[in-house]
Protein backbone atom coordinates (compact mmCIF):
# COMPACT_ATOMS: atom_id res chain seq x y z
CA UNK A 1 0.00 0.00 0.00
CA UNK A 2 1.29 3.48 -0.87
CA UNK A 3 2.00 5.52 1.60
CA UNK A 4 0.18 9.17 1.89
CA UNK A 5 2.37 12.35 2.51
CA UNK A 6 1.17 15.68 4.33
CA UNK A 7 -1.81 15.69 7.12
CA UNK A 8 -4.23 12.90 6.95
CA UNK A 9 -8.10 14.85 7.06
CA UNK A 10 -9.24 14.95 9.83
CA UNK A 11 -12.24 12.60 11.41
CA UNK A 12 -15.36 13.80 11.62
CA UNK A 13 -18.30 12.67 13.66
CA UNK A 14 -21.31 11.21 11.37
CA UNK A 15 -23.74 14.09 10.82
CA UNK A 16 -21.30 16.44 11.84
CA UNK A 17 -20.35 19.45 9.60
CA UNK A 18 -17.40 21.29 9.33
CA UNK A 19 -17.19 24.72 10.98
CA UNK A 20 -18.23 27.59 9.43
CA UNK A 21 -14.24 28.83 9.16
CA UNK A 22 -13.73 25.72 7.36
CA UNK A 23 -16.46 26.29 5.17
CA UNK A 24 -15.46 29.82 4.05
CA UNK A 25 -12.30 28.98 2.91
CA UNK A 26 -13.56 26.03 1.15
CA UNK A 27 -16.96 26.60 -0.85
CA UNK A 28 -18.01 29.72 0.27
CA UNK A 29 -15.67 32.30 -1.72
CA UNK A 30 -17.51 32.50 -4.86
CA UNK A 31 -21.05 31.49 -5.56
CA UNK A 32 -21.04 27.54 -6.38
CA UNK A 33 -21.36 27.13 -10.42
CA UNK A 34 -23.62 24.08 -9.22
CA UNK A 35 -26.33 26.03 -7.28
CA UNK A 36 -26.79 28.21 -9.85
CA UNK A 37 -29.49 28.01 -12.97
CA UNK A 38 -28.20 27.39 -16.19
CA UNK A 39 -28.50 31.29 -16.96
CA UNK A 40 -25.68 32.26 -15.09
CA UNK A 41 -23.20 34.40 -16.75
CA UNK A 42 -19.75 32.08 -17.62
CA UNK A 43 -17.79 35.13 -15.92
CA UNK A 44 -17.40 35.04 -12.79
CA UNK A 45 -18.34 38.06 -10.40
CA UNK A 46 -15.70 39.68 -8.96
CA UNK A 47 -15.65 41.00 -5.55
CA UNK A 48 -17.10 44.50 -6.72
CA UNK A 49 -19.65 43.08 -8.48
CA UNK A 50 -20.58 40.50 -5.79
CA UNK A 51 -21.15 43.67 -3.53
CA UNK A 52 -23.22 45.36 -5.49
CA UNK A 53 -25.44 42.98 -5.88
CA UNK A 54 -26.23 42.46 -2.04
CA UNK A 55 -26.53 46.12 -1.80
CA UNK A 56 -29.17 46.15 -4.37
CA UNK A 57 -30.85 43.04 -2.95
CA UNK A 58 -30.95 44.56 0.64
CA UNK A 59 -32.43 47.39 -0.51
CA UNK A 60 -36.43 47.68 -0.05
CA UNK A 61 -36.18 49.92 -3.72
CA UNK A 62 -34.80 47.63 -6.19
CA UNK A 63 -36.95 44.81 -6.93
CA UNK A 64 -35.28 41.07 -8.32
CA UNK A 65 -36.46 42.44 -12.25
CA UNK A 66 -33.69 45.33 -11.79
CA UNK A 67 -31.32 43.20 -10.25
CA UNK A 68 -31.78 40.66 -13.68
CA UNK A 69 -31.89 43.82 -15.80
CA UNK A 70 -28.56 45.26 -14.95
CA UNK A 71 -26.49 42.19 -13.77
CA UNK A 72 -28.73 39.33 -15.42
CA UNK A 73 -29.03 37.16 -12.79
CA UNK A 74 -32.72 35.19 -12.19
CA UNK A 75 -33.95 35.37 -8.74
CA UNK A 76 -33.28 31.96 -7.63
CA UNK A 77 -29.53 32.61 -8.61
CA UNK A 78 -29.67 36.42 -6.03
CA UNK A 79 -31.29 33.92 -3.34
CA UNK A 80 -28.16 31.46 -3.86
CA UNK A 81 -25.71 34.02 -3.86
CA UNK A 82 -27.14 35.95 -0.63
CA UNK A 83 -26.84 32.85 0.95
CA UNK A 84 -23.10 32.53 0.01
CA UNK A 85 -22.18 35.67 1.38
CA UNK A 86 -24.36 36.95 4.26
CA UNK A 87 -24.27 35.03 7.79
CA UNK A 88 -26.74 32.72 8.36
CA UNK A 89 -29.04 34.70 10.36
CA UNK A 90 -28.65 37.64 7.99
CA UNK A 91 -30.05 35.52 5.10
CA UNK A 92 -32.66 34.82 7.18
CA UNK A 93 -33.82 38.22 8.04
CA UNK A 94 -33.58 39.30 5.03
CA UNK A 95 -35.52 36.40 3.16
CA UNK A 96 -38.36 37.43 6.43
CA UNK A 97 -37.93 40.69 5.67
CA UNK A 98 -38.45 40.12 1.15
CA UNK A 99 -41.45 37.38 2.31
CA UNK A 100 -43.61 39.51 4.21
CA UNK A 101 -43.05 42.77 2.15
CA UNK A 102 -43.79 40.92 -0.96
CA UNK A 103 -47.33 39.69 1.65
CA UNK A 104 -48.61 43.37 2.18
CA UNK A 105 -47.44 44.84 -1.35
CA UNK A 106 -48.41 43.54 -4.91
CA UNK A 107 -45.11 44.64 -6.52
CA UNK A 108 -42.35 43.97 -4.32
CA UNK A 109 -38.89 42.38 -5.52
Amino acid sequence: MARVKGPLPRKVKAGALPSRHHLNTLTMTTPRAADLPSTHPSAPLDAATVGEIIQMALSDHVSFAQIRAVHGLHHDQVKVLMRTHLAPGSYRAWRKRVREFGERRENYK
